[in-house]
């Protein structure tokens, strides 16, 4: 497995930033599980027997495994570690979409959970984490699975507090051609995803530009309608939840205060120097912090 840049070393062009994605791609195996009819693409990594459970980490909205793709050698060191394309996301089919009396999130947790269980066994204890719309979800599945050990959160969604964008997106999608759609990813990769501009570099643009196209499932609205919370409670057991310093998506201090008062199990961290993709633009400092945390 070739070893994940760090932030002094990361690829110079398109071109390395494709083959370091295709190399890590390589390292792990991929499994296409079907699942009432859709197809999950799940990607292994690491020990295919551990001492600790298996670790499930969910991507974020108009994102992909990818999202994790700093994290991958780290994590799976010393155990199996699972990412999905979530249903409607990169390789994976797009779930039935939900009646307008049902839960939008339905369809999806249904097809990840079935897929997971034909890989790793149903009832098989888990750790698990998600990235922003990722963690909404994660605590969802988390709700409806159980044999959680240890839950992870980063830059989560549906925490139900005021976002602090200051600038706007821009619609990638309606611009006339491939130049100025470029130049709009860059633009979002700046407004939400990354704090330091010198993260914004060719691996993560080529991350966010095929994780953005590959993207079908609108999640905007399931993150921003809350809920997260509510989950917490239900879980119970040991949580992390981390946020980036310059989050833009939530005001993190305040927020983790929020989240973690009276809960002797819920431990908050901010990340400083991060903005909501903290476990790209921070990578050594977040495995740390998980690895710790999963003991």
């Amino acid at each position: 497995m070739p070893s994940i840049p760090d932030s002094d070393s990361t690829p110079g062009s398109d071109r390395e930033a494709r083959l370091l994605i295709e190399r890590i791609a390589a390292s792990g195996t991929r499994h296409d599980v079907v699942h009432g009819g859709v197809r999950v693409c799940w990607r292994r990594f690491g020990a295919e027997e551990s001492a600790y459970p298996p670790l499930v980490l969910l991507h974020g909205g108009h994102g992909s495994w990818m999202h994790w793709l700093r994290n991958v050698e780290a994590l799976s060191a010393g155990r199996t570690l699972w990412l999905p394309d979530m249903p409607g996301f990169n390789d994976s089919d797009a779930p039935p979409r939900a009646a307008p009396d049902e839960d939008p999130l339905g369809p999806l947790l249904d097809a990840l959970g079935g897929s997971l269980d034909q890989l790793i066994g149903a009832g098989t204890p888990i750790d698990l984490g998600g990235f922003s719309f990722g963690g909404l979800t994660a605590a969802r599945f988390a709700v409806r699975r159980g044999a959680i050990r240890r839950l992870a959160l980063v830059g989560s969604g549906g925490h139900g507090t005021m976002r602090r964008m200051a600038v706007q997106m821009i619609n990638w999608r309606a611009a006339p051609n491939r130049e100025e759609e470029r130049a709009a990813l860059l633009h979002n990769l700046a407004a939400l995803m990354l704090h330091d501009k010198a993260a914004i570099d060719a691996l993560a643009f080529e991350i966010h530009d095929i994780s953005c196209h590959g993207t079908r499932f609108r999640s905007k609205e399931v993150s921003q309608a809350g809920g997260l919370q509510a989950a917490l409670d239900t879980i119970g057991g040991p949580q992390l939840l981390l946020w980036g310093e310059y989050d833009v998506t939530a005001d993190p201090r305040p927020l983790v205060a929020q989240l973690t008062a009276g809960q002797p199990q819920r431990e908050g961290v901010v990340i400083d120097g991060a903005g909501h993709w903290a476990q790209y633009e921070r990578a050594d400092e977040f495995n740390r912090l998980l690895l710790r945390f999963l003991g």
